[in-house]
């Protein structure tokens, strides 16, 4: 199924604000009804939230995402649209590898760490296939589009 193509990232400080404002809102929303409403990006890909923890503030946040189930794993593409860098959500994931997704009626805990070469290339290409514009993202920036992957995890987190 082909979803549509988003634009890139926006970077005026106006149009973060909209961006910001409509996040807190679809997370708002997402915990009202359980991911009744809010776990499917418009053309039926799925959403969680993800919590995560800032890796220079220490603030506790919460971003929507798009991701792929891998059997028991959850991928994450921290694409950000194609934008020249990468999202914070990354960063504070790469600091901070324990921590909590919701996802429709469920809340688990997850280790996460980004796909190593050989895992990154089995990946990508399934992921293309599911929703191509992950392609057009990657000719829109020079840097390695990273691939997370999601694992459930015992153990305290940080969120």
């Amino acid at each position: 199924m082909r979803l549509p193509t988003l634009p890139a990232f926006p970077s005026h400080p106006l149009a973060a604000k909209g961006v910001n404002a409509f996040t807190q809102g679809h997370v708002a929303i997402f915990r009202a009804t359980g991911g009744k409403i809010g776990s499917h990006v418009p053309g039926g890909g799925p959403m969680l939230l993800l919590n995560h923890v800032g890796a220079k503030s220490g603030k506790h946040r919460t971003t929507p995402l798009q991701y792929f189930p891998d059997g028991e794993d959850i991928v994450l593409i921290a694409s950000k649209g194609g934008a020249r860098k990468n999202p914070g959500w990354y960063h504070n994931l790469k600091a901070n590898p324990v921590t909590t997704v919701e996802l429709k009626g469920e809340q688990r805990r997850v280790q996460v760490h980004e796909a190593s070469p050989p895992e990154r290339a089995e990946l990508w290409p399934r992921i293309v296939e599911m929703y191509d514009d992950y392609a057009v993202y990657q000719t829109r920036t020079d840097r390695e589009i990273p691939v997370l992957v999601l694992k459930r995890a015992t153990g305290a987190a940080k969120t």
